[in-house]
């Protein structure tokens, strides 16, 4: 019978509850079991595609056109799961699956409610996962205890072990025990308030990981343990880390949280092999190389609106034994104080996606810049849209070229409306998204970069190139370096006379492990290396 893992947080929010959970798959996974993760959100919106970068940070697609909570990036990055539509549930969906079924007569006219109704609508959710091909399936339910929008959500978990038997799950808490500075000591009373809340609802905790910026002395974890009913050796320490979210998965297994996974589910499993893991960490401490890469995008100020792409710099990084560090640049300033006063030291740059109008021509500018200096670049979604445009003004003298999302009567919209997206008026989940197939040019650099002709990769946009544009473009030095396979829609173009500026329409970070850098991102950051050592007198 496959095994669940129930991962909740409690005492504040952003705790970090999807690392814990991804690192803990990788644990296990490293011990050679066959993994499944899952999210759950307490929030009604359907989906995070419509939400604000502000509130919510980058919504992440899946190669299903799913678009998920940023969490499920970590899940991805640190296992091998192969994740769908299946592994993030809001309570939007779970409501409006449950009223679609009431609307269709499948409840025989009963009332519905909360309990049974949408708690076995979410204990479905979680348990469709199981299979023959999967040992363990981590859920991490979203929210904070306590908060009332997370309560359907503990009901459901908390009936899956009467049903399932409590041999085959496991709930794993993730809490907070700060420290005091007036009173000079960690405080466990908010971690025994949270397990508390637990326990009122019918669940006890069998691990608790405790964040802590402070080692927890003996005296504080058998407090810890007494309190909330847990033993002394599952109380995990989890202390913050200054250095690499890399550092969790084996601070964690330093805690031996696998050991006691593994005991109290009863799975076998080998010794864990984390070699890998310890070769990521020492290449991060003993960089042979540093560069520093600005990245000019419109939530500039909001590291989680790019969490992936951070993530993807980091892992370029690890390739090629370089220290990465990235100046996150607001596109409005480049407005303001010009690409000059901006950029300059900077050995690449970064121009992500984004929608609407603000801190466009703040891009085009900055990558105006990178063009002209031969700064190795790279534009993703809006970014290779903003260097066509460039392109197009500045180069290919089509004065005012213009994208049709920012100005619909432009004298050359050399980007405009995908033909798909014409009469689409819903906003959620209408895009062109998730996996998709290009074929690339040979002996451009990103076909040398793939080492191959054919990719896959992730999609989420609305406009496109304009391929009426296509043969004035190429004439002007542009070169199209890769294109849907019937060659309808322009993915990848470059700069012929640029020694590395690639601008693709689909998000190559999505696809970035730190065991495995995405090749545009290693190449970018192999381009900043060469042009930082070459910059030197």
């Amino acid at each position: 019978m496959t095994k669940h893992i129930f991962v909740t947080g409690g005492v504040v929010s952003s705790l970090g509850k999807g690392l814990t959970s991804a690192s803990i798959a990788m644990l296990l996974e490293s011990r050679g079991l066959r993994v499944k993760m899952q999210k759950l959100d307490p929030y009604i919106n359907v989906d995070p595609g419509t939400m604000s970068p502000y509130q919510h940070g980058e919504v992440y697609v899946l190669d299903d056109g799913s678009e998920t909570d940023l969490d499920l990036g970590h899940y991805e990055r640190f296992t091998t799961t192969h994740l769908t539509r299946q592994s993030n549930y809001t309570t939007g969906q779970i409501y409006q699956s449950v009223i679609n079924k009431e609307r269709r007569g499948e409840f025989l006219g009963k009332t519905v409610q909360v309990i049974p109704h949408i708690t076995n609508e979410i204990k479905e959710v979680v348990l469709q996962l199981d299979d023959a091909d999967t040992d363990v399936v981590i859920t991490e339910i979203g929210g904070t205890v306590g908060d009332i929008e997370s309560l359907p959500f503990l009901e459901a978990i908390r009936q899956i072990p009467l049903e399932r038997g409590r041999e085959n799950c496991m709930f794993i808490h993730l809490t907070l025990v700060p420290f005091l500075k007036a009173a000079g000591e960690l405080k466990t009373k908010p971690t025994q308030h949270s397990v508390g809340i637990l326990r009122q609802i019918g669940i006890q905790p069998d691990i608790l990981v405790c964040r802590t910026e402070r080692s927890l002395d003996t005296s504080d974890r058998e407090k810890i343990a007494l309190f909330c009913n847990v033993p002394l050796n599952s109380v995990i320490e989890e202390r913050d880390k200054d250095f690499s979210i890399y550092e969790v998965p084996l601070s964690l297994q330093a805690n031996k949280i696998d050991d006691l996974i593994l005991k109290q589910l009863d799975l076998p499993a080998a010794g864990a092999e984390l070699d890998g893991w310890h070769d990521i960490l020492h290449r991060l401490r003993n960089p042979e190389h540093e560069v520093s890469i600005a990245l000019v995008g419109k939530y500039a100020e909001h590291r989680d609106a790019y969490k992936s792409i951070y993530e993807a710099l980091d892992h370029g990084g690890i390739a090629n034994y370089t220290q990465v560090r990235v100046q996150a640049i607001k596109s409005e300033e480049i407005e303001r104080d010009g690409a000059e006063k901006s950029l300059a030291g900077f050995d690449a740059l970064i121009v992500p996606g984004g929608f609407g109008e603000r801190g466009v021509e703040g891009k085009v500018e900055a990558i105006r810049y990178a063009r002209e200096r031969n700064l190795p670049f790279l534009g993703i979604c809006l970014g290779m849209q903003c260097a066509v445009i460039d392109f197009a003004r500045n180069v290919a003298s089509l004065t005012d070229a213009h994208s049709t999302e920012f100005f619909r009567d432009t004298p050359h919209p050399v980007i405009c409306l995908m033909e798909e997206q014409e009469g689409v008026t819903e906003k959620g989940g209408t895009m062109r998204l998730g996996r998709q197939p290009a074929k690339l040019t040979d002996g451009s650099t990103s076909a040398i970069a793939y080492g191959t002709s054919e990719i896959t990769e992730r999609h989420r946009h609305r406009y496109e190139f304009n391929s009426g544009y296509k043969q004035q473009l190429e004439q002007a030095g542009l070169v199209i370096a890769g294109t849907s396979p019937d060659q309808s829609l322009v993915e990848i173009v470059e700069v012929a006379s640029h020694p590395w500026f690639v601008a693709v329409q689909f998000h190559p970070e999505f696809k970035s492990k730190p065991t495995a850098a995405h090749p545009l991102f290693a190449g970018l950051v192999a381009a900043a290396v060469t042009h930082h050592t070459g910059a030197k007198p």
